[in-house]
């Protein structure tokens, strides 16, 4: 085991680098990315950031190697994701899976048919090693290390995520992946996702993440990049079900181009405050994307979600659907971006925000931020907020229907879309877990 003492300074970016032996650029790409991160200021928008850096361990490493066999993993480590359900069935769930616990994977199964289709699918450092000339070419292309300041954190600090390369003209049978586990007091998980999906290829993408819960405060500042390529299609899905002490940060964005499409499919449920907004930039003729979230929001939660589409390319389509869920005083607020430009003629977008309410104490705000620069296209915009119809609970519960089955029953039909996009194992866990969060102890 090696885990760095609290707190950042050159030294520890530094200490990381030359840990993992890495290439010298990347080394230089850190430090740089140090001198960033202490210049830039937090967010002057969204929710308050009262996190202490200085009190975060930015780098543990738990194991030397990476298993490919379940049964060589550590029995308390398998024991843990035992407890959420991971391993039920091996040979169902852990084929073509990436596990990653605290800084670095400890898990990691290849499919045969990645083998046999030449598909690269790797933890991010160790693809770094094998592969340098296409992790060079497309690594901090997309979001660069000035970005934001957990993005720059993020790029000085970064271990461990998914790295994935998809050949042209290659279609999978199953969905990719990988899962993400805090398990440490204090402790900062800051992986790097990397998906390249080759001309007319296909690729979907599962990631879920969870943390138990601490009196002080965690945080996990991923950084995603999705390059889609002509006529290309990729769906990346998440579940984050975080702590409650678990300040997620993350940056997400995607470049789109000729007839590609891109996916989105974004689960928040728990930690105290989550800032997500996946971007999309359809560069591309006739690209399309779609963003699907749901987030809940509890007691002493702030949910602050959305999605950013800039529509660069001609005939470009785009889709966001926000479903936001408030109980016990919590916080659920979409936050996007609409851009269509000048020289994106005959496009559209739609954008769409929901929100139920479960209590007088919750809150729900929307800060839509729309720009259409030519007058071919269209955009529209709605956004509602209600709650729980009691006209509609009525009904049920005339149909012999008790209170809290008929609360659950209109809670499912709320965020139907969203589970329309998910796997039917996935759907079924978050049916489980909506009903354990947000039916019980629910107050109308």
């Amino acid at each position: 085991m090696k885990t760095l003492s609290k707190g950042l300074d050159r030294k520890k970016v530094e200490e990381i680098s030359r840990l993992k032996n890495e290439p010298s650029w990347m080394l230089k790409f850190r430090l740089d990315s140090y001198d960033v991160f202490k210049k830039l200021k937090m967010p002057n928008f969204g929710p308050l950031i009262n996190l202490d850096f200085n009190n975060i361990t930015y780098y543990k490493k738990v194991f030397d190697d990476v298993k490919d066999s379940w049964k060589n993993v550590d029995k308390n480590i398998k024991e843990t994701f035992d407890d959420i359900g991971l391993t039920k069935a091996e040979d169902e769930y852990l084929a073509g899976v990436h596990v990653q616990y605290e800084s670095e994977a400890l898990y990691h199964n290849m499919l045969e048919e990645l083998k046999e289709k030449n598909v690269i699918f790797l933890d991010t450092d160790t693809a770094l090693k094998r592969y340098p000339d296409i992790f060079k070419k497309y690594f901090a292309t997309l979001v660069k290390n000035d970005d934001n300041k957990f993005a720059a954190l993020n790029s000085c600090v970064w271990s461990g995520g998914t790295f994935i390369y998809v050949p042209a003209n290659t279609k999978l049978q199953r969905p990719l992946q990988s899962y993400f586990r805090i398990n440490s007091k204090d402790m900062g998980q800051f992986e790097r996702t990397l998906i390249i999906v080759g001309e007319n290829s296909e690729l979907h993408y599962i990631e879920g993440c969870t943390a138990p819960s601490y009196s002080s405060d965690s945080i996990h500042a991923a950084v995603v990049e999705i390059f889609v390529e002509k006529n290309a299609k990729c769906k990346y899905t998440t579940i984050q079900n975080w702590a409650n002490n678990v300040y997620n940060l993350v940056t997400k964005r995607a470049i789109v181009y000729e007839g590609a499409t891109m996916q989105w499919v974004d689960g928040n449920i728990g930690s105290k405050v989550t800032m997500k907004y996946p971007a999309c930039i359809l560069k591309g003729d006739y690209a399309k994307a779609s963003c699907t979230t749901i987030a809940l929001a509890d007691n002493n939660q702030i949910q602050d979600t959305g999605a950013k589409m800039i529509h660069i390319g001609k005939h470009t389509k785009s889709n966001i659907l926000s479903k936001s869920i408030a109980r016990n005083g919590g916080n659920a607020t979409y936050r996007g971006l609409v851009k269509i430009t000048k020289g994106a003629s005959n496009s559209f977008a739609n954008v769409k925000c929901d929100t139920i309410l479960l209590d007088d104490k919750s809150k729900s705000d929307t800060f839509p931020t729309n720009c259409c620069e030519n007058k071919t296209s269209f955009l529209q915009h709605e956004a509602t907020v209600c709650k729980i119809d009691p006209k509609q609970l009525f009904y049920l519960m005339t149909r012999a229907i008790d209170e809290n089955k008929a609360t659950e029953l209109l809670i499912m039909g709320f965020i139907e879309a969203f589970k329309e996009e998910l796997p039917l194992e996935y759907a079924v866990e978050l049916n489980q877990l909506l009903k354990g969060e947000t039916i019980k102890e629910c107050k109308r």
